[in-house]
């Protein structure tokens, strides 16, 4: 981590919401004043709930869509560097780091990095192994597309985030109805679904792959295999999430692949999150974020390594000679990490968990969060916003975090939630 060298560096946040409260404070941690920047004028719905720490910035900018205003009003804190704060913030992130002639992507491969559609078609340009794909505008075609490719499919909006709105769809008439549900609905972002994206089922173990960039430069922070479940209707559920260590075998092949889809989409600045499929035929992206990963994910990568994107990100900005001096350097984890989250069956007013204590006796037990709390409304799990619990294992040995996941899923169901009488 660089030294605090006792100037106070200004670092603009755009979308600093709740999750990326840990990075504001790591740059806090050295001496830095952070100016937050909202992109949009209403926070989107997603975040409405624990939306930040206003005690955290020295400026709360909120975008009204007049550009030339908010780039003045940031520019008046002459900051050092503008960080995407989150998902929705990464094209807003890239025109002020232009604007403002800071380290940053360039905007030209912007929508590239959102877009679901156009970011598969410009690593496919790039040679990169990619899945087949179709932009969605109409029902009647992307039924007659599915037929023609036979298999499942995963039907998606083309700029939402933690998994909403995914549909895994085995007949034409699955993808149909998951268009036209949709094209009625908002994403996470509370924006208007415009069209959608379907992608032909990548077969594998899924990856998530965790990077920072200095001046093109790529570094390997961390890597996370999935866990999957089929539950409440969803043919492909996420209900884990594993660290492994940069001497496993899958390493070489993902990390290669990564930094060759963030050479494609131009990230040369900052942290990615890569979400990769380990398919027969080799690695294949599912979709990247040019933001640090959510989730908790980093502050675990923390705990059990030593350092994350985090640490990395920060250096990264403001210490990019001791960035440029480790990058490349593997990671070895020194305790074993799992972060799970417990599957919903129910619906109703949450009464009480049954099974917490039994979950915090375990021997790899960490932390344990509850985004749902007794006397507030449960519903079944079914994408990354829908865990009403979230637990983070940690030990010395894998085999005992992966026995207490097991009983994690084992203590699951039903039987572990006690709803109030309708």
């Amino acid at each position: 981590m660089t030294e605090n060298t006792g100037e106070k560096r200004c670092i603009v946040m755009v979308d600093a919401y709740a999750a990326v409260g840990e990075l504001v404070r790591k740059f806090r941690e050295q001496g830095c004043s952070v100016v937050r920047v909202q992109s949009t004028r209403d926070i989107p719905f997603v975040y409405r709930s624990s939306a930040y720490a206003p005690d955290d910035f020295i400026d709360d900018i909120v975008h009204d869509g007049d550009l030339d205003a908010t780039v003045a009003a940031v520019a008046a804190h002459a900051p050092v560097a503008v960080v995407a704060g989150g998902e929705v913030g990464v094209e807003f992130a890239d025109l002020l780091a232009e604007r403002l002639h800071l380290p940053g992507n360039p905007t030209a491969l912007s929508a590239a990095r959102r877009d679901k559609h156009l970011m598969i078609e410009t690593v496919r340009a790039a040679g990169l192994r990619a899945a087949r794909q179709l932009r969605v505008s109409d029902a009647g075609e992307l039924a007659d597309w599915h037929r023609g490719l036979a298999g499942r499919i995963v039907v998606k909006p083309l700029r939402s985030a933690g998994s909403q709105g995914v549909h895994f769809c085995d007949t034409p008439e699955q993808s149909a109805a998951a268009y036209h549900a949709l094209n009625q609905d908002l994403d996470v972002f509370s924006q208007a679904n415009r069209g959608a994206v379907a992608q032909e089922y990548l077969p594998g173990t899924e990856y998530m792959v965790n990077t920072v960039s200095r001046d093109g430069r790529h570094h390997l922070c961390d890597i996370w295999r999935t866990g999957r479940v089929s539950a409440n209707g969803i043919v492909d559920l996420c209900d884990a999430l594993c660290l492994i260590d940069s001497a496993s075998r899958e390493t070489a092949a993902l990390r290669d692949y990564a930094f060759r889809v963030l050479d494609a989409l131009g990230i040369v600045h900052g942290p990615a999150h890569v979400e990769i499929r380990l398919t027969p035929a080799g690695p294949s992206l599912v979709e990247i974020g040019a933001r640090i990963a959510g989730g908790g994910i980093p502050a675990a990568a923390s705990t059990a390594i030593g350092e994350s994107q985090l640490e990395w990100t920060v250096d990264a900005y403001l210490d990019p000679d001791r960035f440029h001096a480790r990058a490349g350097t593997p990671y070895t984890v020194r305790r074993f990490c799992a972060i799970a989250g417990m599957v919903s069956p129910v619906r109703g007013v949450l009464g009480a968990y049954r099974g917490i204590e039994e979950i915090e006796r375990l021997e790899a037990f960490h932390t344990l969060a509850t985004p749902v709390r007794p006397g507030q409304e449960i519903v079944p799990t079914v994408d990354d916003l829908t865990y009403p619990v979230l637990v983070t294992l940690l030990h010395d040995l894998e085999e005992v975090v992966q026995r207490d996941l097991n009983t994690i899923r084992h203590l699951d169901g039903a039987a572990f939630y006690a709803l109030e009488p309708a």
